[in-house]
């Protein structure tokens, strides 16, 4: 095992800690990358604090990109010096849902403390959060959570990929379906619903309704491809969406935030015939409130999107693509890059609400 440097939880709702862990090298079907850079999303400070539980002491981080620096027996496809995103999407490819083309639902089980790589300096248990541990100089994931980028692709730029961009464009076209001509309410404008509101736009929705709680942020939106905006603040918001929408309710409703009152409140945003895509994701234990009576009556649907239904292998490239040809915004996504010493205060500068992603570089 090799010693590598991680930002480790201890305690929850504590700050991190910088310091030495040992890094097992990569096994069958698995691969070591060394990070340039690993995002900030909003799940890792979720874990962090407490509000999902899990073992501790751990290693968070999972929207991360660098280059392959060793592989394991049986790799297909990958070399070291290939620069690559790492996602948290460890799928087996093999069990029910892989094979019916859902990875991001796969239900082979990973356990992060017994079967991840990483140890203590002592060679206690530490867990490899979200099967990827990325708040450390490296990582060993398996194969299939990686996907090759262009070699002149920043690596701050390319890291955004990993998570918030497929989750929310992905919910857009993958989960939702929208087709071309219908018309989109995303409820939060951070990260994800930013991502969000790029994928209705790439889908071709009409009209983007973007909700928020300040005017900032949607503004922001606007810049996004959001056509108009909603603050979440006022009474009824949902009343000026409608207006928005010409006097009615969305196709689909697309929940960024982890907010019950936001998943309390998306069925009033729906036309006849509107689905509510759920993507932010509350603490555990948490409850939302709706009316089956009406759900029924008016034809809703109620969709779960995990990752944004992506299958990485096909939508990463894509998106790379759409990227190139200047029609997905990725360079605006990023507030600030920090050192992985200053990982705390970026944490801090997320928690705020103003950031749209923070980006740790190690190099």
């Amino acid at each position: 095992m090799q010693k590598i440097r991680a930002a480790v939880c201890h305690e929850f709702n504590a700050p991190l800690v910088i310091e030495e862990v040992l890094l097992a090298p990569p096994g069958t079907g698995e691969v070591e990358v060394t990070l340039d850079a690993v995002a900030i999303c909003h799940s890792d400070i979720s874990y962090a604090d407490g509000a999902w539980g899990g073992h501790l002491p751990a290693v968070y981080g999972h929207e991360a990109a660098g280059t392959v620096s060793a592989v394991g027996p049986g790799v297909v496809g990958f070399a070291p010096g290939d620069p690559v995103v790492v996602t948290l999407i460890r799928a087996c490819g093999s069990c029910a849902n892989c094979a019916g083309g859902q990875p991001t639902i796969c239900d082979t089980p990973y356990d992060g403390v017994k079967q991840g790589p990483l140890r203590t300096a002592d060679e206690g248990p530490l867990l490899q959060a979200m099967a990827c541990g990325a708040f450390a100089e490296k990582v060993v994931v398996s194969q299939r959570q990686i996907v090759r980028i262009p070699d002149d692709m920043g690596r701050d730029v390319a890291c955004l990929l990993s998570c918030g961009v497929i989750t929310g464009v992905g919910a857009a076209v993958n989960a939702a379906r929208l087709r071309a001509g219908q018309d989109v309410v995303v409820i939060g404008a951070g990260g994800v619903g930013l991502n969000a509101i790029q994928g209705a736009r790439i889908a071709g929705a009409r009209r983007i309704v973007a909700v928020d709680m300040t005017e900032e942020k949607l503004a922001i939106a606007r810049e996004f491809g959001a056509t108009h905006g909603v603050l979440a603040t006022s009474p009824k918001p949902w009343r000026a969406a409608y207006k928005a929408l010409g006097g009615r309710g969305a196709d689909a409703v697309l929940v960024t935030v982890g907010a019950v009152r936001a998943y309390d409140e998306a069925p009033k945003y729906l036309g006849w015939g509107g689905r509510a895509v759920m993507i932010g994701m509350p603490h555990a234990g948490a409850m939302a409130q709706y009316e089956p009576m009406s759900a029924s009556f008016q034809g809703h649907g109620l969709i779960g999107s995990k990752m944004g239904d992506v299958v990485i292998q096909r939508d990463i490239p894509w998106m790379i693509d759409l990227y190139q040809q200047g029609r997905l915004k990725l360079d605006e996504l990023i507030s600030g890059r920090w050192s992985l010493e200053q990982i705390n205060e970026a944490i801090a500068d997320t928690r705020t609400g103003s950031a749209k992603r923070n980006v740790i570089l190690f190099t």
